[in-house]
């Protein structure tokens, strides 16, 4: 789900990491007590470019300190606190929605501090660096990955995703994501965690037969789960047109404002046509599933 480009043409090494936002996630919550998720990326990208000049000073955006402390962090661990040069972020993604705008600049700036020092990250090395930040997005990960995203304790590459599109539901607003991940939900997800574990097992039985029903299932399962922790009338909204909509169900950012239809490539236009429609306050968008 990454990529990068690289100039090496000059003494001045320039990278640049592309990272694709996310309509929230496809399943959330907790697996044996470990809070996981699998983020359902979408063809929307970030970019973070570092140039490494060795002039003795960097040059770092003032309104991105998560990326600025991962660019920190990225230094340390490759000792290269006296490299030098310039941190620009490219980033269109909306912040405080579910979008995963903070882990593509988090994640795009670590990946590329490593390949413009010489020392290129793996996506396990990323991800342990991002969770310092903050929680992070599976979008860290180059496929498909259900991720434990506050500590980094453990990573599992999925099946490939069959195609989906997602009509993306943008109410706005904002979900201040360190301060929701602050809060103490472990008694709700206690209560939740066999429905969780559920969620979870359609979800990949899903992805191992290429079922788009029954993964549509498992993504809508997640989000009714999560109104026990983040309660939001555009999930229940969206869940009750989903089927008239044309939708196979949905998703949400269960640290955000999305929420997103789940469909067929094929019906997106319509489906987005109808949601328009329908949901006559709400920003609406076409976007094709990654994985």
């Amino acid at each position: 789900m990454l990529s990068s480009a690289c100039d090496q043409a000059t003494a001045v090494k320039v990278v640049t990491v592309r990272l694709p936002g996310t309509c929230g996630e496809w399943v959330q919550g907790t697996l044996d007590g470990v809070p996981c998720l699998v983020s359902c990326a979408i063809d929307w990208h970030a970019q973070a470019t570092v140039t490494a000049d060795g002039w003795g000073v960097w040059h770092l955006p003032a309104d991105a300190p998560k990326a600025v402390a991962a660019l920190r962090l990225a230094l340390a661990a490759r000792d290269s606190t006296g490299a030098s040069g310039v941190l620009r972020l490219n980033n269109p993604l909306p912040r405080g929605r579910g979008y995963a705008s903070s882990t593509a600049d988090v994640a795009g700036t670590i990946y590329a501090v490593g390949q413009a020092v010489g020392w290129p990250f793996t996506p396990a090395e990323v991800a342990q660096l991002a969770v310092q930040v903050e929680p992070s997005d599976s979008t860290i990960f180059p496929t498909l990955t259900l991720f434990a995203h506050r500590d980094a304790s453990f990573y599992r590459p999925l099946p490939p995703l069959p195609p989906l599109a997602v009509v993306v539901l943008d109410p706005g607003g904002t979900v201040d994501t360190l301060a929701f991940n602050a809060v103490d939900h472990s008694a709700v997800l206690h209560r939740a965690a066999a429905a969780h574990r559920d969620a979870f097992a359609r979800f990949e039985a899903g992805l191992a037969a290429g079922d788009v029903v029954e993964i549509a299932r498992a993504a809508t399962a997640s989000a009714v789960i999560h109104q026990a922790i983040l309660p939001d009338p555009l999930v229940d909204a969206a869940l009750a047109a989903h089927l008239s909509l044309g939708a196979l169900g949905i998703c949400r950012a269960h640290s955000g404002t999305l929420v997103g239809l789940l469909c067929r490539p094929e019906a997106a236009d319509e489906v987005a046509q109808r949601a328009r429609l329908h949901f006559r306050d709400t920003t609406v968008r076409v976007h094709h599933c990654l994985g």
